[in-house]
């Protein structure tokens, strides 16, 4: 019998190695619908993700590269899981019971997403595991204690789930043998278009808060929790991406466009609730997020510049956005942000559900 379960094949992506001569694999799982997402164990990272339009037509709705190497030239986190801390740390420095650690600074002054080689840069161990009628893989990473400065030793844990009812959930868990901050996301740019070299600005977004976490030059929160009423940042009904993108707004300058954390509106702390519906009017493709998570990384690809990282296609200025659900930056030192500090004998554990549909 073979111990790849139908629908989660298993292939080899491509001749090139990794660090340590490690071999990459890409997993696949497909469902009833024609829905199909790839993954590969480098960086625990999402390949592509293809989707029907209102025609029943599939394309792929996630930027992604065909071969390995352009991942390796480093090209930005392109679908991969994300961590040990996601986003940004100020100055790449925390203090935890009583001591001060320091980071790599990888983006300026601040240590980003984890740092020179987060978890987007690791090969993770990949299990084909039993969902039901559903299809998944369960990855793990261990991060020794002291890996990118942080403490304590960390086993991290990322599944992904295709079921038939045409949703993708992400459940994150890890552990830890010393107080830790962590925070797992995954950084996939969507495009529904499923024309992976148009603008997403067309694009109709919904985000369910009432507020969201302004930041200073350096892409900092500044601590404040701001209302998005009469703002560029009120995305509590449906409005298009672009519509006031260019406003003249000193948050929209410093990021370049919208690259900012939203605060959930939550029924309750760590409900799986809506957060956030994105829709492409062309090709009727509809995505829904929601999660555990308490905030939203709106990123509108402001840095996708069009230039080549390596083989394969480059991606231009605001062809995928972001929607990463997560903790908000620089928890670590904010003590009224949600805490992300694990602890030996706890269980970090966050889901996201993708749910894809369309509309006439």
């Amino acid at each position: 019998m073979s111990p790849w379960p139908e629908g989660a094949r298993r292939a080899r992506a491509g001749a090139v190695r990794t660090y340590g001569d490690q071999i990459v694999d890409i997993y696949t799982l497909a469902n009833v619908n024609g829905i199909e997402v790839r993954i590969m164990t480098y960086g625990a990272a999402i390949v592509s993700l293809k989707t029907p339009d209102r025609a029943g037509h599939t394309a792929n709705i996630v930027l992604g590269f065909d071969t390995l190497a352009p991942y390796l030239a480093g090209v930005p986190y392109l679908g991969a899981t994300v961590g040990r801390y996601a986003n940004r740390i100020a100055a790449g420095r925390f203090s935890l019971e009583g001591r001060t650690y320091q980071l790599p600074c990888n983006d300026g002054s601040s240590s980003l997403h984890g740092g020179v080689r987060g978890f987007d840069k690791r090969i993770w161990k990949a299990d084909p595991v039993s969902a039901g009628d559903a299809r998944a893989v369960h990855f793990t990473y261990v991060s020794p204690a002291g890996e990118e400065g942080y403490p304590g030793e960390l086993t991290a844990q990322v599944t992904y789930r295709l079921a038939n009812d045409d949703t993708l959930s992400i459940v994150y868990e890890a552990t830890t043998t010393a107080a830790t901050p962590v925070n797992l996301v995954n950084h996939a740019y969507f495009n529904l278009t499923g024309g992976l070299q148009r603008p997403i600005t067309d694009h109709v977004l919904m985000i369910d808060a009432d507020r969201f976490t302004p930041v200073d030059a350096s892409l900092i929160p500044t601590g404040e929790l701001r209302g998005v009423a009469g703002t560029a940042f009120d995305f509590r009904s449906p409005r298009v991406v672009g519509g006031r993108i260019g406003d003249a707004d000193e948050q929209l300058k410093l990021g370049r466009g919208y690259d900012h954390n939203w605060v959930l509106n939550k029924p309750a702390p760590h409900a799986l609730a809506l957060a956030a519906v994105l829709e492409d009017p062309g090709s009727g493709r509809v995505l829904e997020v929601r999660t555990t998570q308490p905030g939203l990384q709106f990123y509108s690809g402001n840095h996708l510049d069009g230039k080549p990282a390596g083989p394969g296609s480059a991606f231009a200025y605001r062809t995928g956005l972001c929607l990463e659900t997560q903790h908000f930056p620089d928890s670590p030192n904010h003590p009224a942000f949600p805490s992300t500090i694990l602890r030996p004998g706890e269980t970090y554990s966050e889901e996201t559900v993708l749910a894809f549909r369309t509309v006439k």
